[in-house]
């Protein structure tokens, strides 16, 4: 399941939607869900899972970010205005969605280059298959990936967010 821990995940920068260069550092010791997003795709509904993984855990701990990806089938089309709007109009969204990446390839984000050394449950690691794939990078630095079927609010996923939050002291 989770095979990678690593510090530097949080110093590798990446583009918000706002144009501005972030890292997953600026979110301190929260367990951040980082998943590739897309307005087009049969697993779109899983935007309401994530929000509610946002609302449930948010203040706990949890930060989910959306980075629009349009390599699988031209499902995320849109320009970055569109998507922002149509993941806060449809789904109601509150989380941050990032600059639209590439998740595979030579051109993948540099964050997705580090995030797909993760091994899976299965322990497979590599390309991301499909849109919504999950990589949950907990507070202790400890990285968990779920394929795109698994659904947000499945099981496995809710338990690695409970076991990932930062501890109170």
């Amino acid at each position: 399941m989770a095979d990678t821990r690593t510090a530097d995940l949080r110093d590798i920068p990446y583009q918000g939607a706002d144009g501005a260069e972030h890292t997953l550092a600026e979110f301190g010791d929260k367990a951040v869900l980082i998943v590739n997003v897309a307005s087009k795709c049969g697993l779109t509904p899983q935007y309401e899972q994530l929000e509610q993984l946002q609302k449930t855990y948010g203040d706990r701990g949890l930060q989910v970010i959306g980075f629009p990806c349009n390599q699988f089938m031209g499902q995320e089309p849109g320009s970055m205005d569109e998507i922002l709007e149509y993941c806060s109009v449809t789904y109601g969204v509150t989380f941050p969605i990032a600059e639209k990446v590439k998740v595979n390839g030579s051109h993948a984000a540099p964050l997705y280059k580090a995030l797909k050394k993760t091994r899976n449950a299965e322990g497979a690691k590599g390309p991301v298959m499909w849109n919504f794939e999950k990589f949950l990078v907990t507070a202790d630095g400890t990285v968990h990936r779920f394929r795109p079927q698994t659904k947000p609010d499945a099981p496995e996923v809710v338990a690695a967010i409970e076991a990932g939050l930062p501890q109170p002291e």
